[in-house]
């Protein structure tokens, strides 16, 4: 694409937003791109955490109705995206369209980019996360995709498995590890003044979202977890994200509310936004079931105790310190996790220069037709 290029940044709620936000910066700071911000899913849903700011800034807002909170609402909700982005997109009329991950809605996005045959830039392909349906709608996308931005090389290899073309795979590292140093230096004075009360003597991010292939959601595994956490003295504070809008999520958020009830040393937070990243550097530890334990958690030395089956199969450096679900697991990994010494360990997930390399392929991309006209690559199989 030689000329001018508009690239269309969705962001479906809380989860990806750190991830495309320095992405969409680089994108309307360089003269040879414009950078178009869409936000669906959970945006517009107090419930879930929302910035003014952004929403108002966005370019376009497509809702996503959840009126209950079963499997059925989460499929009318993405039907709704689906119409409601390829109205969007109609009249933005962007030259491709870059996507995150592997939510529902998200898939409904690479839905409406294909049959308006917008070329699809897909961050985040070739993951694995067995424990939950993110994991066949993360490589549904990444077959609609044209462009593959991933994070590491052991998801390029898995990307050619699926056949994608070795030319359309770029390894560029995490974007939201960008901006960790900034992050890690705000003051704690300006922190606390984010997050409305003071930082605890010792202090553990919890993030827990529903298990999607687990029958109960993961009620149990979460039990598991709320019991071990209420065992730890009190000057630990816990700063509590809300479950994510995954079927189930609801009832964890209930269960959840009615145990810190009356627990000076819990708080919790729809979404902790701009404060979320500072707030991990100043953590003994990150504790559930979030990738962010994963992916993010590493560049800042901050340990992470892994919950559970929701991030099985994911990749996962030396700071991570997997468990059952179950409170005594979670108790001694806990202890081990905070015991251990995390000097010079290196995050597998990227060296926290993503952005220039995403915008140096956003800047190069191919003609149109080029892009949009795929081929299988069969890999020749020993034996086979």
């Amino acid at each position: 694409m030689a000329e001018r290029v508009t690239i269309c940044v969705v962001s479906s709620g809380r989860a990806d937003y750190g991830l495309i936000r320095p992405i969409l910066d680089a994108l309307r700071a360089d003269p040879w791109t414009v950078g178009q911000l869409l936000l669906t899913g959970t945006h517009a849903d107090p419930r879930f955490g929302s910035d003014a700011d952004d929403l108002i800034e966005a370019d376009a807002l497509v809702p996503m109705p959840l009126d209950g909170d079963d499997s059925g609402t989460a499929a009318r909700g993405a039907a709704a995206v689906l119409t409601g982005v390829v109205e969007a997109l109609e009249r933005l009329t962007p030259d491709a369209v870059l996507i995150v991950g592997d939510r529902y809605e998200i898939l409904a996005v690479a839905q409406a980019a294909m049959l308006l045959r917008l070329p699809l830039i897909h961050l985040g392909g070739g993951d694995v996360t067995e424990g939950a349906i993110d994991e066949g709608i993360r490589h549904a996308v990444s077959k609609l995709a044209q462009v593959h931005l991933v994070t590491h090389a052991e998801a390029a290899r898995r990307l050619r498995q699926l056949g994608e073309e070795d030319w359309r795979i770029h390894t560029v590292g995490n974007p939201s590890l960008d901006s960790l140093a900034a992050a890690a230096a705000l003051p704690d004075a300006a922190l606390e003044g984010l997050l409305g009360r003071p930082l605890g003597a010792d202090n553990l991010l919890v993030c827990f979202h529903p298990v999607t292939l687990l029958p109960d959601g993961g009620r149990a595994e979460f039990d598991a977890l709320l019991a071990a956490l209420g065992e730890l003295p009190a000057s630990t504070h816990l700063w509590i994200t809300r479950p994510n809008a995954d079927p189930g999520h609801e009832g964890l958020t209930r269960h959840l509310t009615d145990w810190a009830s009356g627990r000076a040393n819990a708080s919790i937070h729809a979404t902790l936004g701009a404060a979320y990243l500072p707030l991990m550097a100043r953590c003994r530890a990150v504790v559930g079931n979030s990738s962010s334990g994963l992916t993010e958690a590493p560049s800042l030395g901050i340990p992470t105790v892994n919950v559970g089956v929701r991030q099985q199969g994911r990749l996962a450096g030396e700071t991570v310190f997997h468990c059952a679900g179950e409170a005594a697991a979670i108790r001694a990994a806990l202890a081990k996790a905070m015991a251990a010494n995390l000097a010079g360990a290196i995050n597998p997930y990227g060296d926290g220069k993503t952005v220039p390399r995403i915008l140096s392929v956003l800047t190069s991309l191919p003609e149109r037709d080029t892009l949009m006209h795929k081929r299988f690559i069969d890999i020749e199989v020993a034996g086979g």
